[in-house]
């Protein structure tokens, strides 16, 4: 004997599949771009420019000084070494960043 549930179970199911299946028929094609420039252009640089910067090097010296007290703290070193970490995450995400999206395959 069937259940009740089980039978709206399977029409779900079956929904789902047929409106996935419709989504992927009528989706326009995407090309990778590479416009953009002209108008983030200018706060990319400005951003990249503060955490090269002057402020990117507080910024690191600051996560330092954060995870040195945070390690003292809890008298371990791994505080003093999330703040390493975080200050060259801070000071060299633009140019990974920079490396990624214009790498060519």
């Amino acid at each position: 004997m069937l259940h009740p549930q089980s039978n709206g179970r399977g029409l779900l199911l079956a929904a789902l599949v047929t409106l996935a299946a419709l989504l992927i028929l009528v989706t326009a094609d995407s090309f990778a771009g590479t416009g953009g420039s002209t108008e983030f252009g200018s706060i990319y640089t400005m951003l990249t420019g503060w955490l090269q910067g002057t402020l990117g090097r507080i910024m690191a010296v600051t996560f330092v000084a954060v995870g040195l007290v945070g390690g003292v703290m809890r008298g371990s070193i791994m505080g003093f070494v999330v703040g390493i970490a975080a200050g060259l995450g801070v000071y060299t995400a633009p140019t990974v960043i920079d490396a990624i999206v214009t790498a060519v395959i």
